[in-house]
């Protein structure tokens, strides 16, 4: 609880930002279920054949994945906190349907042909009978809407929305709890305070004369429920009042010459956080810092649809999961660079700069007691005993040309089965005995912390994996001082400075982009004032 404290008092401005952020989603999400949820309700719970197919449709979208509706949203509305906001109000919206169609079809028939007897219009009886009655129900459907839409929008994150997933994403990915309670801790309490809120609003909304029994019902009572009830719907539509206005504000405020990005990987963060710092601190231009942005495929289809301009790439990863090509074992980094360099700018208009200088290739590695129990030295040594050993990798790993399928069909590998993990979440199974072999990166910070033995790649499947900056073309073409900026990196990082800053972060529990900006001070590539400017 300590390490908390003291996250929290050097990154409070930092937390209650992204707390912020994550109240403005939230709310918006809500809301937006609200406008279409409830006129959707109501149209359809007098019409059974349409609300079957309607309710039908809500449930499955309630069961797919949450992950995997993002990663299908992403191509057609890109990243940021749109697609976040979509995503939220698709799963918010059964709630709401589904009571809202309950709560009309249990009105009592006596009190609707009541209502018709007094001579009162279909539009009347709606809203003057129907909706007043049902809407204890209706609320009770908001209010599981606003308590889910908080712990939904936490996942937000994996796509540069905001929010205080990011801590939790950023504190797995670091191996660091304190980050992670940071943000798990203010999610929990906003979901108990919006679950409050709606409460309230739920008493406020329900009709006098269904709380109150009839000796209750006294004429100062019935005055002060109506104070009452003013003051919560003033206060829940101020609450949302504000949501948006900031989201305007930020919007029209912060709109930035370049936004830089990066994958959700340690290193990543850091080498984006520098190439923004120094861009920054060299030029006049604006910076947007869009970090953390998940696997590879949704970075950088954010570089191509143009919602990020530059993000820090490697070169294997660019040669076979974006261009589809298989590892070319021996392949030289410069024949890799200049195939990657080639490619992006014909087939996506992106331009390729320079190296920082260390390869951060694909790597397996064991416990000492593993490698020692079986003789492993290189890859090769697996392929008599893979049959006993269980690997650890991450799902991206499983599933790429340059992962698992191809050094099994290059080493002739089977291993006794195969369990996906995120991050340094690898680190925990093999250091647990829950996986025996797991893969790593060369500049991974943990492999100083484990003291693992990394097998020798002896067949050389892996690709060379150089990160560097990947640009688009039209950001270049106007702002063409950003690739002098970043030549200052061209070769000046090498694996053990990457692997020594990586070893800072997930290990000392240092912030990315305070390691990547120390660096920068350290080697003299920007001032105190350059960055304070």
């Amino acid at each position: 609880m300590s390490g908390l404290m003291n996250y929290l008092s050097q990154q409070y401005a930092y937390v209650g930002n992204l707390l912020l952020s994550h109240i403005r989603l939230s709310i918006l999400s809500v809301a937006a279920a609200i406008v279409i949820g409830i006129p959707l309700g109501i149209f359809i719970s007098d019409k059974i054949k349409v609300q079957k197919p309607v309710l039908g449709i809500a449930n499955v979208i309630q069961a797919i994945p949450s992950l995997a509706i993002l990663g299908f949203l992403v191509p057609y509305m890109g990243i940021g906190a749109n697609t976040a906001v979509f995503m939220v109000v698709l799963y918010s919206l059964l709630p709401i349907l589904k009571n809202t169609c309950a709560g009309l079809q249990n009105i009592s028939a006596d009190a609707i042909e009541a209502a018709r007897g007094i001579g009162m219009t279909r539009r009347q009886i709606l809203f003057k009978v129907k909706l007043p009655l049902a809407l204890p129900v209706i609320m009770a459907g908001i209010r599981i809407s606003s308590v889910s839409a908080v712990g939904l929008m936490t996942i937000a994150a994996y796509i540069g929305a905001g929010g205080l997933g990011t801590l939790v994403i950023s504190g797995i990915q670091t191996d660091n709890s304190s980050m992670i309670l940071a943000g798990a801790i203010p999610a929990c309490i906003l979901a108990l305070l919006m679950d409050f809120i709606m409460a309230r609003v739920e008493r406020a909304v329900t009709p006098i004369a269904l709380r109150l029994s009839a000796s209750q019902l006294t004429p100062e009572r019935e005055e002060q429920e109506r104070r009452h009830r003013k003051m919560t719907l003033a206060g829940a539509g101020g609450l949302i009042g504000c949501a948006l206005i900031l989201m305007v504000y930020q919007h029209f405020s912060s709109i930035p010459d370049i936004r830089i990005g990066s994958k959700e990987g340690c290193e990543s963060v850091i080498i984006g956080s520098m190439l923004a710092d120094l861009i920054e601190a060299k030029t006049d231009l604006k910076v947007e810092r869009k970090m953390s942005l998940g696997g590879t495929m949704i970075a950088f289809g954010a570089l191509d649809t143009g919602e990020i301009d530059l993000y820090p790439e490697y070169t294997g990863t660019v040669y076979t999961t974006v261009f589809g090509q298989s590892p070319v074992p021996g392949s030289t980094p410069e024949e890799v660079y200049e195939e990657v360099k080639a490619g992006l700018k014909e087939d996506y208009g992106i331009e390729t700069l320079n190296s920082f200088g260390f390869n951060n290739t694909y790597v397996l590695a064991v416990t000492r007691e593993t490698a020692e129990q079986y003789g492993l030295e290189k890859v090769s040594d697996l392929v008599s005993v893979a049959g006993q050993l269980r690997l650890g990798c991450s799902p991206e790993f499983a599933v790429r040309e340059d992962g698992l399928p191809g050094i099994e069909a290059m080493y002739g590998l089977k291993f006794k089965s195969t369990h996906n993990f995120s991050g340094t979440l690898m680190y925990t199974a093999i250091t647990s005995g829950e996986v025996d072999v797991i893969t790593a990166f060369s500049t991974d910070g943990l492999l100083q912390k484990y003291d693992l033995v990394l097998l020798e790649d002896d067949k050389q499947f892996f690709p060379p994996y150089y990160m560097l900056p990947i640009v688009n073309g039209d950001t270049l073409e106007k702002y063409p001082e950003i690739a002098e900026v970043l030549s200052c990196l061209d070769d000046f990082i090498d694996d053990d400075t990457m692997q020594a800053m990586n070893y800072r972060v997930v290990e000392l529990g240092e912030d990315r982009a305070q390691v990547g900006r120390e660096f920068l001070l350290e080697h003299g590539l920007v001032t105190e004032e350059e960055l304070a400017d």
